[in-house]
């Protein structure tokens, strides 16, 4: 399970999105994310998916193991599911006990199913085909405009590139005790949920404690090397829009409209369908 997790992970390899510009990554899932909780028909729904398939292959990152991500939230996923289908009011379908189906609650869970699988994947593209380097040079070129405001805007990139850098690292120290205390006789499995709960007891607490052992070896190696901030510090590598990165946001702002727009389009173009056949009739 905790393998399944891609999201702050890198696949290295060669593809059109490995090369664009972090910024135009960072606005492209912020706009797709945003995109899917705009639209609300079938329609839409399938110009997301379809744009999430190109991109898919655009990164020549497996589908399976981009798709292998989704296993860490299935229980999530269920559950947001099971509480929008019972808990949703209207036009019921079937009543169980004092639980009732309805179908707006079926419409709604389909939906949410969707929103939530859709962003996983979306936002794994991104983490997928973007360093933790370049994210960070991304988030804090996108944000300059908030120093004005004296936002920390600096600190903010790095601590969420850092964030996303130590997700893999936590995970693989996580299977690393995990294994150990099944070694010693430990049970993480059976039992009751209580039971379950402080089973992870031995499994917490040496993960805490690395964790912050971590931490303070960062924090002992930056300071080191004389980090103090971003005031004044340079990029070896600047950021600079190329070609490629201009069509990028083309192709975002053409996605969006036609997002926005295809539910539209598609009633006006079956009513003219219906009206032709009724002439016709």
């Amino acid at each position: 399970m905790l393998k399944d997790i891609t999201l702050g992970q890198y696949y290295q390899t060669e593809s059109v999105l490995h090369r664009l510009d972090p910024r135009v990554k960072l606005v492209g899932t912020i706009v797709y994310i945003i995109s899917l909780f705009l639209v609300n028909n079938v329609w839409g729904y399938l110009v997301a998916a379809l744009f999430l398939a190109a991109m898919i292959k655009l990164s020549n990152v497996p589908f399976k193991f981009m798709v292998k991500g989704m296993r860490a939230i299935l229980f999530l996923l269920l559950l947001t599911v099971v509480f929008n289908i019972f808990l949703t009011p209207g036009e019921a379908l079937i009543t169980v006990w004092k639980l009732t189906i309805t179908k707006e609650g079926i419409r709604l869970a389909i939906m949410m199913a969707i929103r939530l699988s859709f962003l996983i994947i979306g936002s794994s593209v991104m983490t997928l085909t973007t360093t933790p380097n370049n994210l960070t040079d991304g988030m804090e070129k996108l944000m300059a405009s908030l120093r004005k405001i004296k936002v920390p805007v600096h600190e903010i990139a790095m601590m969420m590139s850092i964030a996303l850098r130590f997700i893999p690292i936590l995970m693989e120290e996580t299977d690393k005790i995990m294994k150990a205390q099944i070694a010693r006789g430990a049970d993480f499995e059976s039992g009751n949920i209580m039971k379950k709960a402080k089973a992870l007891v031995p499994l917490l607490v040496p993960l805490f404690i690395s964790a912050f052992r971590r931490a303070n070896d960062l924090a002992m190696a930056m300071e080191a090397r004389c980090y103090r901030g971003g005031d004044g510090r340079t990029k070896m590598k600047p950021l600079i829009y190329k070609k490629a990165d201009r069509i990028g946001y083309g192709v975002l702002i053409i996605y969006l409209i036609v997002c926005l727009s295809i539910g539209k389009i598609a009633e006006l173009a079956m009513g003219i369908i219906l009206g032709i056949m009724m002439v016709a009739a």
